[in-house]
């Protein structure tokens, strides 16, 4: 179940970064309430997730979660680069994230 956590941790903060990156744009409230929010779920459930995985991994994996989610918005959504030395990086941090659920 700390494991289920800590994914939705990771989740919500990439929830996060797109509503602060909305809120930068647009300087709307309700994007900035909705950033609150998502942050806020997500540090609730990373601290729950670290009552039973240790803190150098749980924190590795939330913010593996939170760096890959990022880019894949930024390419998907914002037109970010497609570089292919950029999507290996980002599966190197993918592989990583797997290998510290697989070996933990």
């Amino acid at each position: 179940m700390e494991w289920l956590f800590l994914m939705l941790a990771g989740i919500s903060e990439v929830f996060g970064v797109l509503f602060l990156n909305k809120l930068s744009r647009s300087k709307k409230w309700w994007d900035g309430l909705l950033l609150l929010v998502t942050f806020t779920f997500s540090f609730l459930l990373l601290s729950k997730s670290m009552e039973t995985i240790t803190m150098g991994t749980a924190y590795a994996v939330w913010t593996g979660i939170g760096t890959v989610g990022g880019a894949l918005v930024g390419i998907l959504f914002y037109g970010e680069s497609k570089d292919v030395k950029r999507l290996f990086c980002i599966g190197v941090i993918l592989a990583s994230v797997i290998g510290l659920k697989l070996i933990s």
